[in-house]
């Protein structure tokens, strides 16, 4: 019991931190995010008495791990979902699913592929990496949008590719760092063994989700109750995602499909006014809370990353991500015709990596071949990702002329 209490103690200490820095950010009108991100760098790399047993704490793998994939992923997603109306979405349906699904595997072939040859690493290694660069991370990205006034239409884009992208993605990673090997050892029948598990993973979360989103949709026709409501919406999203996953299905896309179905034709059948108001209000509270801790924890795992090996090699993953996005991107999108060059060139620099890629690669397995390699070119790709192509996305805009408010 003492345990929990000090741990307890020790978030609270670092989400006071966070609220603080976002306090400072919002009133600078810069992405709160990134912000987070550079003062949990200082943290990491200085020593504060009282700080230092919560940022020990926080950046252990596990406890980093586990709040972020199974406590703060279902709430992100959740409330992505109810937030994102459908009917956007299907405007921008061919789009979204073109750069979620053809462009996440050619990201992912492309990236796997460059960090195989130019980087040195073995097969399996080079495309673990490549499945957690191919997972996007839009919520500093959509904020700036927001501020700028950015078109509906590009944030919906990014938006609904970063939803589908992260289970994809995960999916992915699942295959590569567990069953590559063994299905290239297979040949021609391991290709069909891994697109069979794909497809377990990914319709297999995708039926689970369906069903209990159309489950609570009912439920809450009964109900005009919105604490009791906001309560379900809780229960749906992690009860998705644990149950997707026990049952070794997709997790991530469990909760997007039900937080889809619910927000949408839930809201439809069973929501008042009110109800919309405060579940909304309720889940942007508890996101900030979760975002505010999770941009803190990256920069703050720079403790835990080994740089004196490999240093040398981190531009050349950089150039390979970049490069494997732009591919990805303007293949997947060349035959549709209502995206511009200039969203294109935006959409590509948007593309940046977050909090999903860092937990993924710290929850392999410590025996892991090539773990070490993994961490330290995620987190740099991650970094450079925030800081640089975040903090380079504003000027993009209004160089492009893409801003409303220009």
């Amino acid at each position: 019991m003492h345990g929990f209490h000090e741990a307890f103690i020790q978030i609270l200490i670092l989400l006071a931190i966070s609220v603080s820095v976002i306090a400072i950010a919002k009133l600078l009108k810069e992405p709160y995010s990134i912000a987070l991100v550079v003062v949990g760098l200082l943290l990491g790399l200085t020593q504060i008495p009282y700080l230092e047993e919560a940022e020990f704490y926080i950046t252990q793998s596990e406890v980093f791990e586990a709040t972020i994939i199974s406590l703060f992923l279902p709430i992100l997603l959740g409330d992505a979902t109810l937030k994102l109306p459908f009917h956007h979405l299907y405007n921008q349906k061919k789009p979204v699913i073109s750069l979620a699904f053809l462009g996440t595997f050619l990201s992912f072939i492309c990236i796997g592929g460059g960090a195989y040859f130019l980087l040195d690493l073995p097969l399996a290694v080079s495309f673990t990496f490549a499945a957690l660069m191919s997972a996007t991370d839009p919520i500093s990205v959509l904020s700036i949008f927001k501020t700028l006034g950015v078109s509906q239409k590009l944030s919906t884009v990014m938006e609904g590719e970063s939803l589908f992208n992260d289970g994809i993605a995960v999916v992915l990673f699942k295959i590569s760092s567990i069953y590559l090997l063994t299905y290239i050892e297979m040949g021609w029948s391991g290709l069909g063994s891994g697109i069979l598990l794909f497809l377990q993973f990914a319709v297999g979360g995708a039926l689970i989700g369906s069903v209990l989103g159309y489950i609570f949709s009912q439920i809450i026709r009964l109900y005009d109750d919105y604490p009791l409501e906001i309560a379900f919406s809780a229960l749906l999203f992690f009860g998705s995602y644990f149950i997707a996953e026990h049952f070794h299905t997709s997790g991530v896309i469990a909760v997007v499909v039900a937080g889809l179905i619910f927000g949408e034709y839930g809201a439809r059948i069973g929501m008042s006014k009110q109800t919309r108001t405060n579940i909304n209000t309720f889940w942007d509270v508890i996101t900030l809370l979760a975002n505010s801790l999770i941009f803190l924890m990256i920069g703050l795992e720079i403790r835990n990353v080994d740089f004196s090996a490999n240093w040398m090699f981190i531009p050349l993953a950089i150039l390979i991500v970049l490069a494997g996005r732009t591919i990805a991107l303007y293949i997947s999108t060349s035959r549709i015709n209502g995206i511009t060059r200039k969203e294109r060139i935006l959409l590509n620099w948007g593309g940046l990596r977050g909090s999903l890629s860092v937990a993924l690669a710290l929850s392999l397995p410590e025996d892991f071949g090539g773990r070490d390699e993994v961490l330290l070119f995620t987190f740099s790709v991650v970094l450079f990702s925030l800081l640089v192509q975040g903090l380079s996305i504003k000027p993009l805009i209004r160089k492009l002329g893409l801003s409303g408010n220009s």
